[in-house]
């Protein structure tokens, strides 16, 4: 096995929060391909979970920091861990687990696109990894300085080639 699913941040209060994520029914529906996809194949599924400081809307316990349950996601499957950092490896061993099981090519999907999806998409390049980042896999909400439309296009641009193989979701096999 040289591959594994990353799906970042797909939390209740981020997806079903006052913003809503760009393509959001989409999006969510092309994850969950991924994730039966993955379990059809062996191939392992990780989970991020954003944890914010004691208080925040996020914070480690609340029900906006759940995983969304439409991901059917397994305790006793999948690997699901915690992070505090844009960078879904920072402070999570994740990277450590990822080689351990042999994990070369690594698939990113979820939430947000300009920040987690960025960070660790980025730090899995300069980790040895090979990422390949879903394009209609991952999503963000609009900002007062650009559209999430844009935001996702541009980060697909952007780390598609240089960090990156870019694919869609209908194209994907692990």
């Amino acid at each position: 096995m040289s591959a594994a699913l990353l799906v970042i941040d797909m939390q209740v209060g981020l997806f079903h929060g006052p913003e809503k994520p760009h393509d959001g029914a989409r999006v969510l529906a092309n994850i969950r391909h991924l994730i039966n996809l993955a379990r059809q194949q062996h191939v392992p599924v990780y989970a991020a979970r954003h944890t914010g400081p004691q208080g925040s809307p996020i914070a480690a316990g609340s029900p906006f920091w759940q995983i969304l349950p439409e991901l059917e996601l397994r305790a006793d499957a999948d690997h699901l861990f915690d992070k505090s950092r844009p960078n879904a490896f920072h402070g999570t061993g994740l990277a450590q687990q990822l080689k351990a099981a042999g994990i070369e090519d690594l698939y990113l999907v979820g939430m947000k696109t300009q920040y987690c999806i960025d960070a660790t998409c980025r730090a899995a390049a300069d980790l040895g990894f090979k990422p390949v980042l879903v394009a209609d896999a991952h999503t963000c909400m609009d900002t007062p300085v650009l559209p999430a439309k844009a935001i996702i296009e541009h980060h697909n641009a952007t780390l598609g080639g240089a960090f990156a193989r870019l694919i869609n979701s209908a194209d994907a096999s692990f």
